[in-house]
């Protein structure tokens, strides 16, 4: 009987697309293995664009001592509680590789968001190999190292990954590569010492932190003098990064991903978008792309970029996608995954309604897509708007209402909200209804709808705002329900015109210990994970519960850092005195009498 992770990795790899060309270079005696762990299934896998563009460059540069390799979240392993196993017990393999994932040199493991840093320890006991960084024993366990936005604090998962590769790795992780090579067979301390040269890799186990009752760091000194005081996130040109960066290289076929820019041109204080330097892809590498895609038969294009609407060459982009659409026998769809509604011209509209019909323009994947153009005030108040560094004042936003007023391909406008910002009253929480009316009457379509998103405010490591104290996710459900019901109100005949959408109450739990968390959050993770909770449906008992076993407490994560050491000291680049400018404001603006 042939082994299902047999059946199911042949299957992938007949249906994958290379689309930047076959891998032609043949695994060396002395390369090392590279497989890169992701939580997901084959196709959302593929989206994954910074461990795909790693990947990529590995198995492409022949200076590279090594061959990369993927293992996924295969549709035939088990499920068992919160853990994942293997069919009959069979090898957790990759799809290359029928050799046992554990046997690998390295795993590279990507985490895009905070809340989800309990799918690494998943991942690990799936692969077999020890959680622990201090029980991988070198030349029997592979090296662990940790990417992606949801390590921006990396110390919940300190004990858990050997390496963490902040800002783009394209250098760092080749760097790592190398010297993995020559300390082959070295003992693991050696090599890591010689890891945290490299810059842009922060090596968590050089580093002893002092912690403090119910969480907090008092103290970080480094175990030895090659440690950094600070280790800054690495960022490369477009040529530095190469061509998977900006393309997902590989297909099944469904859709390919496009990312026309890095950063943004703006700095808002919550938000960690800005912290990249701003930079245009090679238009003529993307326009190429297409025509691959076209030739393909790949209908379905995601431009993924923080804000395309700052793309300096988004009319070649769109222009080539159009000419692809026009020639193609069924329909080619576009998703935009983000613009900033006060960059919007009438000529950006008038290009992607070209593209019409069968074209999304929307970031979320909701029932009627179609015709949804997002705007992010986050607060309803002006003067909010201004103090987090927003540009974005409703003046702003009511021009690109009109333009889309008077286009027929935009009737749904998406509104971002945040709750629980410092300083927030409930009568700026109930003006979020209120600016929702007036969104709506300014659209003054018969189709016209408005979509309110909201989200709570999260201090996010690497911000301005990252010092501020945040609410209890358990008072936002009631700020919700407000909102919702004063929309009702005000809207009175046409409330089924507006929708409110809210977030997961659990990922907001474990995103608020892990976003601010010490060293000890780790094995709150762990702990959980070990007695089988459902990390989907965590309750705060529970989570208090695990705190508690390991000295810490829920509140204290919610506090404002406004004095000590940042957990993430050792990688923490904001300036303080823009932190002290924010937090003033915010004091200032609390003082005035409502």
């Amino acid at each position: 009987m042939t082994a299902a992770l047999a059946t199911e990795t042949a299957h992938i790899r007949r249906h994958e697309i290379h689309l930047h060309g076959p891998y032609s270079r043949t695994r060396r005696p002395d390369d090392l293995r590279v497989v890169f762990l992701s939580p997901y299934g084959h196709a959302y896998s593929l989206l994954a664009t910074g461990p795909m563009a790693l990947y990529d460059l590995v198995n492409r540069r022949s200076d590279v001592p090594a061959t990369a390799e993927r293992a996924l979240a295969y549709e035939c392993l088990v499920a068992d509680g919160n853990r994942l196993r293997t069919p009959h017990g069979e090898p957790y393999r990759s799809i290359e590789n029928p050799a046992p994932v554990a046997d690998a040199d390295i795993i590279g493991v990507s985490v895009t968001n905070a809340g989800d840093l309990h799918s690494v320890l998943r991942l690990l006991d799936l692969a077999g190999v020890p959680r622990r960084s201090a029980d991988r024993v070198a030349g029997r366990y592979p090296l662990v190292v940790g990417g992606s936005g949801g390590l921006a604090n990396p110390e919940p998962m300190a004990d858990f990954l050997d390496v963490v590769a902040l800002g783009e790795a394209e250098r760092s992780f080749l760097d790592l590569i190398r010297l993995a090579r020559q300390h082959r067979d070295s003992p693991r301390a050696a090599l890591l010492e010689q890891a945290a040269r490299i810059p842009g890799l922060y090596v968590p186990s050089l580093y002893e932190h002092t912690l403090l009752p119910g969480g907090g760091t008092a103290a970080i000194r480094p175990r030895i003098p090659a440690a950094p005081g600070t280790v800054h996130p690495q960022y490369l040109t477009p040529r530095d990064l190469g061509a998977a960066h900006f393309t997902s290289p590989i297909s099944d076929g469904s859709c390919a991903v496009v990312i026309a820019n890095l950063g943004c041109r703006h700095s808002c204080h919550m938000c960690t978008l800005g912290t990249p330097p701003f930079r245009n892809a090679p238009v003529e590498q993307l326009t190429a792309y297409i025509d691959t895609l076209e030739r393909h038969r790949i209908r379905t294009i995601i431009i993924s970029s923080p804000t395309f609407t700052q793309y300096r060459y988004r009319d070649e982009l769109l222009d080539r996608i159009a000419a692809y659409a026009n020639r193609a026998a069924e329909p080619v769809s576009v998703i935009i995954g983000s613009v900033r509604a006060d960059e919007v011209t009438a000529g950006y509209l008038d290009a992607v309604a070209r593209l019409d019909p069968g074209h999304l323009f929307t970031e979320l994947n909701l029932d009627a897509p179609r015709g949804v153009i997002t705007i992010a005030p986050e607060f309803a108040a002006e003067d909010l708007v201004r103090i987090f560094g927003k540009t974005m004042d409703e003046a702003k936003v009511g021009r690109a209402l009109d333009l889309c007023r008077a286009t027929t391909h935009f009737g749904t406008v998406m509104l971002y909200f945040m709750l629980g910002a410092p300083g927030e009253t409930h009568a700026d929480r109930l003006a979020i209804a209120d600016y929702a009316l007036r969104v709506f009457k300014r659209l003054d379509r018969p189709d016209g709808a408005v979509i309110v998103k909201l989200q709570q405010f999260m201090p996010q490591p690497g911000t301005v705002s990252q010092r501020l104290p945040m609410a209890d996710p358990d008072l936002v459900n009631g700020w919700v329900a407000a909102i919702r019901d004063r929309l009702t109100e005000l809207a009175g005949p046409a409330h089924d015109r507006f929708r409110v959408l809210w977030g997961e109450h659990s990922r907001l739990l474990l995103e608020a210990i892990c976003d601010r968390g010490d060293r000890r959050v780790g094995h709150v993770l762990e702990h959980l994970h070990d007695i089988g909770a459902d990390f989907t449906r965590l309750t705060k008992p529970q989570l208090h519960q695990a705190l508690a076993l390991h000295g810490l407490s829920f509140d204290h994560h919610l506090r404002a850092m406004d004095t000590g050491l940042l957990p993430w000291h050792t990688v923490n680049t904001v300036r303080s005195e823009h932190e002290h400018t924010l937090a003033n404001a915010l004091r200032a603006r609390a003082a005035v009498p409502a």
